[in-house]
């Protein structure tokens, strides 16, 4: 029996090369208390990035797992911050620790919107699958589900005054919500086209909505207790028995229901300089400064002096003369200034700073993050008055990503050097810190190598040219013109002497390094020699030269594959089974083995002896971009469209492993000479650093592994339809909990029949029974079972368990209660589960004791929890006024806040006594 080959794992070690994804949003966050609109969170593929944007680093990673991040939400105490995924998770993450403890799963797609409330206790979320969830954060679990719109979710905001929700969506609407009923209660109908954004003004008392047509829309917001206290007192009508009813109930039938909680009216619109759609819409904190922008790269911020002569009123006890000229939308909502950036704008975040200063950060759609300052004083509240502020540019963050996609890597001899280029720079990477070592610019570039030595690179270009740099200088040493079309493939030669190239122009060229003294120095310099050129019939894709340095071969537009003498340049072999060109190659150390790669998504193994197809292997869902073997070995990487990389063996035809991680197309990828390493671009702008472990791979294992990935990606069914439903998923974890929630009540049942025979027998010899011993530790397990499942999914995990479980389950609640054990959790499950089995339990003659001791206990208990909560609350209210009165300061509230407010009512004041002057 022969030895079986081992294969090693290859696993993600690193993310680089991205400074922000375009697909979630930017959002400024506070780090320790430290300096506020310092630093900035960024999607960066299925992480987030934390940046300090004044010294242009990367100081935190919160990582994600494997789905894309789609939207950044940070909670109002700045300790937190809530991240959307792909898939349509939410992950609750800790800036302190960068850990994240709490995880709700709920959408079926990406989350495209999220909110938290004023005091960060509750996060409502809106995604593709156009359902709005509202989760308890504190409890870590899902309140309810509101189904109604008929599209993706683009905004969702908290009115915390009346407990209502407004949303808005891609079908055109924007809903109310009323979270104490649960159930939408009005619907605009006012837009033509998608409603993009929104923003809550004055106090919750205005809407100002975004769309794609060119006008921003406003709404004035009525409640119903307002019209009530601001009305007039309506004489109250005195009815006899003889009265008919039908005035009244035409009355209420004339009252909508929308009516009867709010009214929202348009008051107008404005217009827009651009025509392109609102992308987003952000407010800062104080509600003063709104940025608009759109696809262009220019951002409108547009203040708001909304201070109606009925809010002075308020502040005053002076009686003030109605004006005779009233405000408009447009004196309300005036345009302040523009801000230009470097490309396009794809995500917006703004916050005020002290000094009256505002702070805005960009995401450009070219990997890179702005941050602009403007300055503006307390009184600029009506912009005429004062000349425009102008943004100055405070930060860019450019130097730890390409603007454009990384189409070539390469790695140095001493696996050390990463080098990676783009549309207008290359880049030198150090691999183990990841750090950018050196930043040239260049034309684009579709090829590169280390020239022997690692003193200097040669990139080949789509205009045909060969650049040669120095890495000690960081400067251009010459520019060759190469080949009339793009320059596709560059090849060193085996005895390191010279290089290969391969263009679209027909031709491949041969070139011999020299050294040639430079014009200003003395000091020779590294330049390249045309020695010989050989013609081809058609564009030249893809060059490799062989070990031995007996054979070349030439992949071309046609979709064969030429394969010539070296030192003749004869021809020799012509592979051809492609049915699309060939855009990849490599040759096997021992020169025995070609492979190709098509955009057939076809890979073929050939034997360089006879031309021979060994075997040809459907790779990749997509075009097989890239291909290369692993030193010294037959094992080789595949990369493709269809964004995974694929290790395969070519001597057993089959596939050792995937690796997924990449959310785009996969361009290119490197192997470094020891093949310890593997980094890969993408169109997602990241590269990707894999390392190779020690841990074995057995095909069979893994081929289940996949298989298990692809059922539990189906998905469980059993959603409920209706506007509301439940606010978590039934998925594979919540079945696999109720699972594990039944092995244990059977374990019990087993346990418990064990220790009723070992009591008995015990009885009939005359032994004594310790009865602490024979009940408490098998009910205690199933209470650790029950406290494992995660909170967020308790609630579908208790409805999946069936009921012939449940009255078992009851008995042990009422224990538990007893022992004052989880009283929290144990009441939690109770009530759910009566609430989803009532019929069943209240007809059943056997739970009719149990049901009324878990009455008693449940009520005893939950007075006493009510009570120490309410014993500690009087007494930290106590301490509370004993801190202020001994040392005259103020705690739990904001001093400066009331100061500031007080400043603005004399001010304000002052600003009527000179009015009515």
């Amino acid at each position: 029996m022969g030895l079986t080959k081992q294969y090693l794992r290859y696993v993600s070690s690193a993310v680089f090369g991205v400074i922000g994804s375009q697909k979630a949003n930017i959002a400024y966050v506070t780090l320790r208390g430290g300096e506020k609109a310092r630093h900035v969170a960024v999607a960066a593929c299925e992480h987030v990035f934390i940046w300090d944007v004044r010294k242009g680093e990367k100081v935190l990673i919160l990582k994600g797992i494997k789905h894309e991040v789609t939207y950044l939400c940070p909670a109002p105490d700045g300790n937190h911050i809530a991240v959307g995924y792909e898939d349509g998770a939410v992950r609750i993450f800790n800036l302190l620790s960068g850990e994240s403890n709490v995880s709700f799963n709920g959408h079926k797609t990406a989350v495209t919107a999220m909110g938290y409330d004023a005091l960060g206790a509750r996060l409502v979320t809106g995604s593709r699958d156009t359902d709005v969830i509202v989760w308890d954060v504190i409890n870590e679990c899902g309140l309810f589900r509101l189904k109604g719109h008929k599209d993706s979710i683009t905004q969702a905001l908290f009115l915390e005054n009346h407990n209502l929700l407004v949303t808005s969506s891609k079908d055109s609407f924007v809903k109310w919500w009323d979270l104490d009923t649960q159930h939408c209660f009005k619907t605009l109908v006012g837009h033509r086209s998608e409603v993009w954004g929104m923003v809550l003004l004055d106090q919750e008392s205005r809407l100002l909505t975004g769309s794609a047509d060119s006008e921003l829309r406003a709404w004035d917001i009525n409640y119903l207790s307002q019209e009530k206290d601001e009305g007039e007192p309506k004489e109250k009508k005195v009815k006899s028995l003889l009265d008919d009813d039908d005035e009244a109930e035409d009355e209420a039938m004339d009252e909508s229901p929308e009516d009867r909680i709010l009214s929202c009216k348009s008051a107008g619109s404005i217009l827009r300089e651009a025509r392109d759609r609102v992308v987003s819409m952000t407010m800062d904190s104080k509600a003063r400064i709104l940025a608009c922008h759109v696809s262009n790269p220019i951002v409108i911020i547009q203040t708001l002096s909304i201070i109606t002569y009925h809010q002075l009123r308020e502040d005053t006890d002076q009686e003030v003369p109605e004006p005779v000229v009233q405000k408009t939308l447009g004196d309300e909502i005036t345009r302040l200034t523009k801000i230009r950036a470097s490309s396009k704008i794809r995500w917006v975040d703004s916050v005020w700073c002290t000094g009256g200063e505002l702070k805005v950060a960009l995401l450009l759609q070219n990997n890179t993050v702005e941050t602009y300052s403007l300055k503006l004083s307390d009184h600029q509240a009506t912009p005429r008055a004062t000349p425009t502020p102008v943004a100055n540019k405070t930060s860019r963050l450019t130097l730890a990503g390409h603007r454009t996609d990384a189409r070539t890597l390469a790695f140095s001899s001493d696996n050390m050097a990463v080098l990676s280029a783009s549309g207008d720079t290359v880049k030198v990477w150090n691999r183990s810190t990841l750090q950018v070592v050196r930043t040239m610019e260049c034309d684009y570039a579709l090829c590169s190598l280390f020239v022997p030595g690692d003193r200097q690179i040669i990139l080949g270009t789509k205009s045909g040219k060969l650049q040669l740099f120095d890495l000690a200088s960081g400067g251009l040493m010459e520019n060759v013109a190469a080949h009339e079309g793009a320059l596709w493939s560059l090849a060193l030669s085996p005895d390191q002497r010279g290089i290969v190239t391969g263009g679209a122009d027909k031709t491949v060229r041969f070139w011999d390094f020299e050294l040639v003294k430079g014009e200003e120095s003395e000091q020779k310099r590294l330049t390249v020699k045309h020695t010989r050129t050989l013609q081809l019939g058609e564009d030249v894709l893809c060059v490799k030269i062989s070990p031995n340095q007996r054979l070349l071969a030439v992949a071309l537009l046609d979709s064969t594959v030429k394969v010539f003498y070296m030192d003749t340049l004869k021809f020799f072999l012509s592979l051809y089974g492609h049915k699309l060109p060939v855009l990849c190659l490599d040759i096997s150390h021992d020169s025995t083995l070609i492979i190709t790669g098509s955009a057939d998504r076809n890979v073929k193994i050939w034997g360089l002896d006879f031309g021979d197809c060994h075997r040809s292997l459907f790779a990749h869902d997509d075009s097989v971009m890239f291909l290369q073997f692993v030193p010294k070995t037959h094992l080789f990487f595949t990369a493709g469209k269809d964004k995974k990389i694929k290790q395969w063996d070519a001597d057993k035809f089959v596939l050792i492993q995937t690796l997924e991680g990449h959310h785009r197309e996969v361009w290119t990828l490197a192997v470094s000479p020891s093949g310890d390493y593997l980094v890969s671009s993408s169109h997602d702008k990241s590269l990707r650093l894999w390392d190779r472990t020690r841990e074995p791979i057995i095909l069979d294992e893994e081929r289940e592994i996949v298989s298990g990935l692809a059922f539990s990606s189906l998905g469980v069914p059993g959603e409920t339809e209706g506007e509301v439903a439940p606010a978590a998923k039934k998925t594979v974890e919540t079945v696999k909990a109720a699972e594990r929630i039944m092995e244990a009540l059977e374990l019990y049942r087993s346990e418990s029949r064990k220790l009723e025979e070992h009591k008995y027998a015990c009885e009939n010899a005359g032994k004594q029974v310790h009865h602490s011993l024979t009940h408490s530790l098998p009910s205690r397990y199933v209470l650790d079972v029950i406290k494992k499942v995660r909170s967020s999914e308790l609630e579908v995990s208790l409805l999946v368990l069936p009921f012939p479980y449940v009255p078992e389950l009851l008995t042990l609640f009422n224990s538990y209660l007893q022992g004052n054990l989880e009283v929290e959790l144990v009441c939690r499950c109770l009530f759910f589960l009566l609430r989803i089995h009532f019929g069943q339990i209240t007809s059943n003659q056997m739970m009719l004791s149990v049901i009324d001791q878990l009455k008693d206990n449940t009520i005893s208990k939950i007075r006493e929890i009510r009570d120490v909560l309410g014993f500690n609350s009087a007494a930290l209210q106590f301490l509370q006024r004993e801190l202020e009165s001994k040392e005259d300061v103020m705690f739990f509230a904001d001093a400066s806040g009331r100061l500031d407010e007080k400043r603005k009512k004399r001010r304000r004041r002052e600003r009527v006594i000179l009015t009515i002057v």
